[in-house]
């Protein structure tokens, strides 16, 4: 077996908005304490709602953040160069309208990070891509589209299932071969159940931008899963 890489979890800002200038709000907070900051697009055909979609305003904050893209739309292979000339480096892409889950894999990969995602009602049954070829797997436990959701404690059992069937944990959770990222209704309770189900990498989005002070929150939940 190989040597197991030391574990990480990271929190990583979410920001879903319909305007520019409400992302680069969002974008400025993020920067002064986050190493990764996660965009939402929707393109009104994946879900009932749609999103700021222009990657290039974006292209400034590359030099400073690791930008992940959480593609909820039809076909995501098409919007991987664009963003990816935007500086973007991690590669979310939704299954439920994905034409070829291994040609968006191997074409996000040439760009950076490679990830599926599963809606809150999509079995991970339906990851077609053998998780060994995935840079990460991203898990909704809310339903796609809005933020603001509550969490959905029964989605944890997918997370329990991709990490018994990815990486050997030790007693102590000091070791993991695999991300598995967990999106939807995070908050200073709902981390620990996913951490302890076998998260490693948590969106938020709300619970984060809503809150009086983002900085000391985000410390707040850096520090509650590294407990």
């Amino acid at each position: 077996m190989d040597e197991l890489k030391p574990i990480e979890l990271e929190i990583i800002p979410g920001i879903l908005e319909t305007e520019w200038e409400e992302i680069e709000k969002k974008l400025e907070i993020a920067k002064k304490f986050a190493r990764t900051v996660h965009i939402d697009i929707i393109d009104g055909k994946f879900a009932n709602n749609t999103t700021f979609l222009d990657p290039k305003p974006f292209q400034p904050y590359a030099d400073s953040l690791t930008l992940e893209l959480h593609m909820m739309v039809e076909n995501p292979i098409q919007y991987l160069d664009a963003w990816a000339a935007a500086g973007f480096t991690r590669f979310i892409g939704h299954i439920e309208k994905m034409e070829n889950q291994v040609d968006f894999v191997a074409k996000a990969q040439l760009y950076g990070e490679a990830s599926l995602a599963i809606d809150g009602k999509t079995s991970i049954d339906a990851i077609t891509v053998p998780f060994d070829d995935l840079d990460s797997i991203l898990i909704m436990t809310i339903n796609a589209g809005f933020s603001g959701q509550g969490f959905d404690e029964s989605k944890l059992e997918k997370i329990k299932t991709i990490r018994e069937k990815t990486d050997d944990i030790s007693e102590t959770h000091q070791a993991v071969y695999f991300p598995i990222e967990v999106d939807g209704g995070i908050n200073d309770e709902t981390i620990l159940k996913a951490r302890d189900a076998g998260a490693s990498r948590f969106v938020s989005t709300s619970y984060l931008f809503k809150s009086e002070n983002p900085e000391e929150t985000y410390h707040k939940l850096q520090k509650l899963i590294n407990e």
